[in-house]
């Protein structure tokens, strides 16, 4: 009897560890399978064999992908844009060697500071990560930056030498732009593109043609006078050719001059802005008084929308010659018996608490070209033929235009601490130049 419980016990338990091994290599084919084994065509190799294969195979895989990783690394390493991870805390976790030259970090210090705004005190490059991580979609922005120097305690005792070479770096600048693209886990990674050179290279051109352009001022002045002497000798037709010539010298001389002005404004704008006080509808009203008779040509009116006794302070030359070009340009592509829109509002954006005037100036044309929108404001630029001066054939073109207007008006926007930007109104469809202008000088 004791026999029989004994086998009978035996039994049960192959039984148990049968159907174990069933299931465990049931569960071990599936497994492998997940891994793009195919079990069923080596079903005959034992277990042992397979896992083991399997093992080799995820280890070769492992070390690939160590390789991998390490060639991506040194491509990082020394590729000639500058690259910077930081985490969701914006501790720096790595920098190749072109951000750390761009942005003058010390290796040295990196390895003992790891809050990026410790190493680089940058608020643009801290604003681009933040924007970044908020929106999860990759952002660029474009900025100079200054170096500053962060100082270890045991970086104190340096010779006097190096404290003279620290304090020289202090001013020095690089104008960069940076690509922020988000990661997973909050992290951002950074691209940084050295743009020194690019500004360097507009600044010289810049340079050499106002000089030109200050050479050119004397000899076409001398020019037209010499043209006004003829005039009033001449009969026609040399008189009209001679009226010809002096539109044209006429419109070299305002070329240059307002080239001079870009110039004059971009260098020093401080220095080129007398400010007052001012009515802004009162001002805006008196270009048009100027503008007028040629808008009669055309039937086109002005509205204006807005509180007829704001005030700003602001250069009031400056601020005619602004909507001198915006009115003029305006009534040029409206179309006849249309109106021109100018409205002003008091606004204050959500990330400052500065109060500016929004001034926007809306015309009933055909408005600007979307590929033309990224360079309306650039010099001498002229982009859709719809809105740029028209030529007739085998003539002089008019003199109704040097390309350097919307120029100039940003210049003059940007030299009060405001901004100016092009686009076509949803509604009416024509051109919408929106500019916002600080109420108070700062």
């Amino acid at each position: 009897m004791a026999a029989l419980y004994f086998f009978l016990g035996l039994a049960v338990g192959l039984g148990i560890f049968a159907g174990q091994q069933y299931r465990f290599k049931k569960q071990l084919k599936k497994t492998l399978r997940s891994y793009g084994t195919n079990i069923d065509e080596e079903i005959a190799l034992p277990l042992h064999s397979l896992i083991r294969r399997e093992l080799l195979d995820l280890d070769r895989q492992r070390q690939q992908l160590k390789k991998d990783k390490r060639n991506w690394q040194e491509l990082i390493e020394k590729a000639p844009i500058g690259y910077l991870q930081v985490d969701a805390e914006n501790q720096l976790l790595g920098c190749n060697q072109t951000a750390k030259d761009l942005l003058r970090i010390d290796s040295r210090r990196s390895l003992k500071i790891r809050l990026l705004l410790e190493v680089v005190r940058s608020y643009d490059l801290d604003s681009l990560i933040e924007e970044t991580r908020r929106t999860q979609h990759p952002q660029s922005k474009e900025w100079v930056y200054y170096f500053t120097r962060y100082t270890l305690p045991q970086d104190q005792k340096q010779d006097l030498d190096t404290q003279k070479l620290a304090s020289r770096q202090t001013v020095e600048s690089i104008a960069l732009k940076g690509y922020g693209f988000p990661l997973s886990n909050r992290q951002v990674g950074i691209f940084l593109e050295d743009r020194q050179t690019l500004v360097e290279l507009a600044q010289s051109r810049d340079r050499t043609f106002s000089d030109l352009t200050h050479e050119l001022r004397t000899p076409l002045t001398s020019i037209s006078l010499v043209a006004e002497n003829l005039l009033r000798r001449l009969q026609d037709p040399e008189r009209r050719w001679v009226e010809q010539m002096s539109q044209e010298i006429n419109r070299l001389i305002e070329l240059v001059q307002e080239w001079l002005d870009l110039t004059q404004l971009q260098a020093a704008p401080e220095r080129a802005l007398n400010y007052k006080t001012i009515q802004l509808h009162e001002l805006i009203n008196s270009v048009w008084q100027t503008l007028e008779p040629i808008a009669n040509r055309k039937q086109v009116t002005l509205t204006y929308k807005g509180d007829q006794n704001l005030t700003i302070s602001a250069d009031r030359s400056r601020l005619i010659q602004v909507f001198l070009n915006l009115l003029d340009n305006a009534i040029k592509h409206t179309p006849p018996q249309k109106e021109i829109l100018v409205q002003v509002l008091p606004y204050k954006s959500a990330d400052s608490t500065l109060e500016q005037l929004k001034i926007d100036v809306i015309d009933s044309g055909a408005g600007f070209n979307a590929s033309d929108l990224p360079y309306i404001f650039e010099r001498l630029y002229r982009g859709d033929k719809s809105r740029k001066r028209e030529q007739k054939n085998n003539s002089l073109p008019s003199a109704d235009g040097s390309g350097l207007g919307l120029a100039i008006v940003e210049q003059i926007i940007q030299a009060h601490g405001g901004t100016i930007s092009a686009k076509n109104h949803p509604q009416v469809g024509g051109a919408w130049l929106e500019v916002l202008l600080p109420i108070t000088q700062n």
